[in-house]
């Protein structure tokens, strides 16, 4: 299993994969990537989290205060070869312990509708299908969940 690490967004294991994650986004997301990049800038996010095996960064995720309460799950990333291994459950469950432990309540995201394997990860986890929320409204390719914590 890999270990993880909490951290903030200025770590450079966190900025190296979120380039990978950006070419990977610019692909899928096509047209309408500049759109989406606007609003995932690293400088925003304070709470960081790394998955590393043998000391090589293989994963991560963030979030993100959205309103009291209320976080909001970004730049969920494994890369490309380690996918399929419970990285990315690791790194969720993670993030939303950390939430719990910081007082909020409840969790939200976007992913768009062609990473099915997001979808999928979060559906597997308990979130639920909401309408589209802040500068997702209106975008046909936005998906947006929420799950309340414990």
């Amino acid at each position: 299993m890999p270990i993880t690490t909490r951290t903030t967004s200025t770590h450079p294991h966190f900025l190296q994969l979120v380039k990978s994650l950006d070419v990977y986004l610019a692909e899928m997301d096509g047209e309408e990537h500049a759109f989406y990049d606007q609003y995932n800038k690293p400088d925003h996010i304070k709470h960081v989290v790394l998955a590393h095996e043998n000391d090589i960064p293989i994963g991560c995720g963030a979030m993100k205060e959205y309103a009291p309460g209320l976080m909001e799950i970004k730049r969920m990333f494994t890369l490309p070869e380690t996918r399929g291994k419970g990285i990315a459950t690791t790194i969720l469950r993670t993030l939303e312990l950390w939430a719990e432990e910081l007082g909020y309540k409840k969790c939200i995201l976007e992913t768009g509708k062609r990473q099915v394997e997001a979808v999928a990860l979060y559906q597997k986890h308990g979130y639920q299908p909401i309408p589209n929320y802040g500068q997702y409204k209106g975008m046909e390719n936005s998906l947006c969940f929420e799950k309340e914590l414990k």
